[in-house]
């Protein structure tokens, strides 16, 4: 999102500047198309930087268009309105007038993007006063950083400036200014500080999602990282900072990597609104064949490179038309996440409006169109950073939920449902980690079938509730009471208090007769865990001892009797 098509009549116009202020001869405009590109010249000058108004010298330019020999030389030129966008070689000439001695800056406004270019300044007897060279593609270090800017010397008097421009392709007109040295250097700072201040989020963002997608292995985190990169490396190149910081002066590093993340941003998009073959079929396919043109971009552009700014910018068009008609698709359909996908892209919309409708920064020398692309790509994926975030959270809460959910169903499927208490199953999970002085004791309750027959299973199963309850609040810190089903409990002991929870159960037994239950009582069978090889015979032998002593107080019951 980086690259925005301009309108083929933002290229050149005969321009005069005056100290302090600047005049466009815009031949057939509207007076309304003048006025608004005065609105939206006032906001950015205002917002973006607002000490970067300069004060250029009158300037009466007019571009050619050169078409060059073998050795170099122009063979023959002819007069143009615009820069054609595929690039070529141009030449600027203009007059104009210096009233004070001192050290002036030649610079560009409009554009950064000058493959590359040559000054030369002389008087009106065609003596040469200075010359000058520069742009992207050469490798000489620039006088100010970021900057195209080149120091002349001047005294009072008229000059002719001729300035060749050599370049793949441009992004916008770049038309040559002369300002003072002071003026200039106070001038490019807030730009300057805006380019590192975006590049900055870019790195820290492109990082941040890079790790987050190989951490969860998501395509839509890794198709957001890739779309950064190629805006990261194309602000690098074109505005300067790949040149001042890393030597680096490959041209088409501005326009390629585009090629690219226009494609990783139809994947993203895709991946993030789960636009899949059966739940959106229309959608699918219409990503799929915008994926298959984008590479086809890819190829064209290595076999015709001073075409690729402009399938850039078609790919950019095409891929906001895609990310704006699947979000409105899918928020219609009530996808929250796409909704807020949609107001997103909606915001790049109205901060890209302004880098996309100005046909010059009239009146703004030192911020470029490439300034006001940065701006509205970085507002993008600060956006879109949000709403990543959102789906992460979407994410991490579903995951809490659904272990919520099955911490849920594994208690149930661990706990008794009429007693609360730890079930069968709990048991044997307890029985595998029971260390060896443990215990294990079996109870059986007396008199329950009893109590079913006479007074119905609601006075029985009240029984057994009351007996849980009651014993294993006796129980607690001492052993762990279960219930294995009918009249059955077992109470596991860490500690192998077994002669204690013997006890308890008598006093559970004696609370419950004197509440309501005089017939009921309860048999028990203890086993330490060192007696047995494995938890089955440590369950047998308790078993065996509880039917025991259940046959032995049938004994003394009848004897009694």
């Amino acid at each position: 999102m980086v690259y925005f098509a301009l309108p083929r009549r933002a290229f050149g116009a005969p321009e005069n500047t005056t100290l302090g202020t600047m005049k466009s001869v815009h031949r057939g405009r509207p007076a309304f198309s003048r006025g608004r590109m005065a609105v939206w010249s006032m906001i950015v000058a205002c917002l973006v930087c607002s000490s970067a108004v300069a004060t250029p010298r009158e300037m009466h330019g007019q571009w050619f268009e050169l078409a060059v020999a073998a050795d170099g030389s122009a063979a023959s030129r002819r007069p143009v309105d615009r820069l054609a966008p595929t690039g070529g070689v141009f030449e600027y000439e203009a007059q104009f007038q210096v009233d004070q001695a001192g050290t002036y800056v030649l610079d560009f406004k409009n554009s950064s993007v000058v493959g590359r270019f040559h000054h030369r300044v002389t008087n009106m007897q065609g003596q040469p006063v200075a010359e000058a060279r520069g742009g992207i593609e050469e490798a000489q270090p620039n006088p100010f950083f970021l900057r195209h800017g080149r120091e002349l010397t001047l005294t009072p008097g008229r000059y002719r400036l001729e300035s060749r421009l050599d370049s793949p392709f441009f992004l916008a007109q770049p038309e040559p200014y002369l300002d003072t040295l002071d003026h200039y250097r106070q001038a490019i700072k807030p730009g300057n500080a805006l380019v590192l201040l975006c590049l900055g989020v870019f790195i820290g963002l492109g990082i941040y999602y890079a790790s987050l997608a190989l951490a969860r292995r998501r395509l839509a985190e890794g198709m957001y990282a890739t779309f950064i990169l190629g805006n990261l490396l194309y602000n690098a190149m074109a505005l300067g900072v790949a040149g001042d910081l890393l030597d680096t002066h490959w041209f088409y590093l501005i326009s390629l990597p585009i090629l690219f993340s226009n494609i990783a941003y139809v994947v993203f998009v895709m991946s993030l609104l789960q636009i899949r073959k059966h739940t959106a079929p229309v959608l699918y396919r219409t990503g799929r064949a915008l994926i298959a043109l984008l590479a086809l971009f890819v190829v064209v552009a290595a076999v015709r490179p001073h075409w690729s700014l402009e399938l850039d910018r078609i790919g950019v068009g095409l891929f906001l038309l895609f990310g704006l008609g699947a979000g409105l698709r899918c928020a219609l359909r009530g996808d929250r996440l796409a909704r807020l996908y949609l107001l997103a892209n909606i915001g790049f919309f109205v901060s890209g409006f302004a880098a996309i409708s100005l046909i010059q920064l009239q009146g703004v020398y030192t911020s470029y169109v490439e300034h006001l692309g940065l701006v509205a790509v970085t507002i993008e994926v600060l956006l879109l950073a949000l709403v990543l975030s959102y789906q992460f959270g979407l994410l991490q809460q579903s995951s809490q939920n659904a272990l919520a959910r099955a911490e849920h169903h594994l208690h149930l499927a661990r706990t008794d449902a009429l007693t609360g208490l730890p079930n069968r199953y709990a048991l044997e999970l307890a029985l595998g980690t029971l260390p060896a002085q443990g215990s294990l004791t079996f109870v059986d309750i007396d008199g329950l079938k009893h109590y079913n027959d006479r007074y119905g299973h609601a006075r029985g199963d009240q029984l057994l509730r009351d007996f849980a309850a009651e014993l294993a609040e006796r129980l607690d810190g001492v052993a762990t009471l279960h219930r294995l089903g009918g009249d059955e409990f077992a109470a596991v002991s860490p500690s192998g208090a077994m002669e204690q929870v013997e006890r308890m159960v008598g006093e559970t037994v004696a609370v419950l007769q004197r509440g309501g239950y005089e017939t009921c009582g309860a048999s028990f069978g203890s086993v330490r865990v060192q007696e047995c090889a494995d938890s089955e015979q440590l369950k047998h032998l308790a078993d065996t001892r509880m039917y025991e002593h259940k046959r032995r107080r049938s004994v003394r019951d009848h004897a009694a009797a």
